[in-house]
């Protein structure tokens, strides 16, 4: 479990297939304070730390994880949202992040407005994923709220702080993102399409 409050970057150094997994091997400020079996976020998605050495450590991410998200897409050099699953007891700044991406989203629109920056992002429907003003949405990795809810796209407001230390000042149109929509609402859905 997460709170989509990002702690620091990492960068992709090496992405090995082998049958249908990705070995991908990061480095991180967070390298000495990781160990083996460790539950990490990258860009919102849960990957277990399997290997450190030589100043890396390894995650191994399955088909089915490169199926619903964005890390496919991922190359060498590519800067990832970095956050260590919480601890029981600590303050939850974001929401409850489990992790799990739900689906893939593109961004539509950039705009910076007297300092903050402004993002649209749409989606495909057919999942059947919803978001509500105010509610809360997990952007690779990071924990957002929505504004502007509509059915198939929503935005987001990022201030000067989260611009700087995540990878969403590497966005542009176009850009695809890990969605998590948020839990609760995940439930509440579920329990009206099975009435």
């Amino acid at each position: 479990m997460f709170t989509g409050i990002i702690e620091t970057l990492g960068i992709i150094n090496d992405i090995k297939k082998q049958d249908g997994n990705l070995h991908i091997s990061v480095e991180s400020s967070l390298l000495n304070e990781l160990k083996i079996d460790q539950s990490v976020s990258h860009n919102g998605i849960c990957l277990t730390v399997v290997a450190i050495e030589n100043n890396l450590y390894t995650v191994t991410a399955i088909q089915e994880t490169i199926d619903k998200t964005n890390l496919g897409n991922w190359n060498i050099n590519d800067v990832v949202n970095l956050e260590r699953a919480m601890k029981l007891g600590d303050r939850l700044d974001g929401h409850l992040v489990q992790g799990h991406v739900d689906q893939i989203g593109v961004c539509k629109s950039v705009e910076e407005t007297n300092g903050s920056w402004f993002f649209t992002f749409e989606y495909d429907t057919s999942l059947h994923n919803i978001t509500i003003e105010k509610g809360s949405i997990t952007v690779n990795g990071v924990s957002l709220t929505v504004v502007n809810s509509k059915i198939n796209e929503f935005s987001v407001a990022i201030i000067p702080y989260t611009y700087e230390h995540t990878n969403f000042k590497f966005f542009k149109i176009g850009t695809k993102v890990n969605l998590e929509f948020d839990v609760i609402g995940k439930y509440v859905s579920k329990l009206y399409s099975i009435k």
